[in-house]
């Protein structure tokens, strides 16, 4: 998704859309009650007696409903501006899809709401940390929007028999070293970590930072050198990896979820619940389902929820919009759709 204007102040954002990815983080952005402006085709009359033929015009409509499909996104809603031969109070819907320009207008941008548009805008300019290693070499570099840049190299050393087990892990303490640094530094979305044969497997059983591991996606690569970075780009399940860590963060979240429920311990789950938890302020976490929004919104009874979203919002928690199309989706579904982590126990 491209970023064409922010205007906060004035609740405006101006978008380009694309990918079918966008139209997802779109999705999660919108909401009954918000404007929705742009170029779009409406059937238009020249003549009473004509024929309505199909004309791009610049409409602006008071959005009312949200369908999303993998490449295209409807948007409907009362029409508010447009040209003169268009009456206001008309329906209209835009279809949204790779390419179109669209301007959001809301009365208020919440930092969940933020937090999708800077998702949308830096799955474009992603920054992987890629580490390819033996028990000799370590190369670590930086994706760049065209290509990868070699920000360093370890050199290791081969013991004989008698120490090299002691050499390797002083090894893999330096790499896991320089690991951490480069992740503080430049903050990437993932570390790939990449060996030929058993190295990486090794290396993460030295690891114990959980924060670090859960970023890692492992390849395997025939050599170690600045070759070797571009065939670890190209490997398939480096692809997957990269392509889903919108799936994997949820996943992340939910598993954190079903654990707290488990034990009994700070999670809730069920609209009741969840409601009594974000009155008290107790909800540092609300993950609720694009089905159960959807839900909520054929209803008529969304309003309700954005209040919550919103609520959670302005006590400094996390709102997570968790998609129904993966598993972390189905399982929160199949929980009532919405549930919450908590900052503390609610007693009674």
């Amino acid at each position: 998704m491209k970023l064409v204007h922010k205007d906060l102040k004035q609740g405006n954002v101006k978008l380009v859309i694309e990918s079918s990815d966008d139209l997802w983080y779109l999705t999660q952005m919108l909401s009954p009650g918000d404007f929705v402006s742009g170029k779009t085709l409406r059937k238009i009359r020249v003549t009473e007696e004509s024929e309505p033929v199909k004309k791009a015009v610049f409409l602006k409509i008071d959005v009312e409903k949200i369908e999303f499909q993998p490449s295209l996104l409807r948007v409907g809603g009362v029409i508010v501006e447009g040209p003169e031969d268009i009456p206001r109070g008309q329906h209209h819907t835009f279809n949204v899809e790779s390419g179109t320009v669209l301007t959001v207008s809301k009365s208020h941008w919440f930092s969940y709401h933020l937090k999708n548009l800077e998702d949308s805008l830096r799955q474009k300019g992603a920054k992987f940390l890629i580490c390819v290693f033996d028990r000799e070499d370590a190369y670590f570099a930086l994706t760049e929007p065209a290509g990868f840049k070699v920000l360093s190299r370890l050199k290791g050393s081969v013991a004989k028999k008698a120490v090299e087990s002691n050499v390797k892990e002083n090894f893999y303490q330096s790499i896991i070293k320089q690991l951490k640094e480069y992740d503080s530094r430049f903050q990437p979305f993932f570390i790939i970590l990449a060996s030929p044969a058993f190295w990486k497997e090794e290396l993460l059983s030295h690891l114990k930072d959980d924060s670090l591991k859960k970023k890692m996606v492992q390849a395997t690569c025939a050599g170690v050198d600045e070759k070797s970075i571009n065939e670890v780009l190209k490997r398939d399940e480096v692809k997957n990896a990269l392509g889903d860590e919108r799936s994997r963060r949820e996943l992340v979240l939910v598993e954190e979820l079903l654990s707290e429920i488990s034990k009994q311990g700070l999670a809730v789950y069920g609209i009741d619940d969840v409601n009594n938890a974000v009155l008290c302020g107790a909800v540092s976490s609300l993950l609720v389902s694009a089905n159960f929004i959807k839900e909520q919104q054929e209803l008529g009874v969304f309003q309700k929820i954005n209040s919550l979203m919103e609520q959670v919002d302005r006590s400094r928690g996390e709102v997570h919009i968790i998609s129904s199309d993966n598993d972390a989706g189905k399982q929160l579904d199949g929980l009532g759709g919405i549930a919450a982590l908590l900052r503390f126990k609610i007693v009674g």
